[in-house]
């Protein structure tokens, strides 16, 4: 599986998108265009995907342009996966 659909997958289970996500493509706007992912969310979709990924995602890497896309999201944790 990518690491892109690692992501879609936790973003779905996370936010319980009822499937949308499957529509989710690299470009997708995530923070600010889902009104799913507010402040507490960002909190559970990083502890979901450190413990899914077995990834550590310190408190001062975390920034808005990081959930900006499905895209960058995903491009973020294949640079914490390595």
């Amino acid at each position: 599986m990518t690491t892109e659909k690692h992501v879609l997958r936790i973003l779905e289970e996370v936010l319980s998108l009822g499937g949308r996500s499957a529509t989710f493509d690299r470009d997708t706007q995530l923070l600010g265009a889902l009104p799913e992912l507010d402040s507490m969310a960002v909190v559970s979709l990083l502890t979901a995907l450190e413990e899914q990924l077995g990834i550590v995602v310190a408190d001062d890497e975390i920034e808005g342009a990081t959930f900006a896309t499905v895209g960058s999201l995903s491009d973020f944790v294949a640079a914490k996966l390595g």
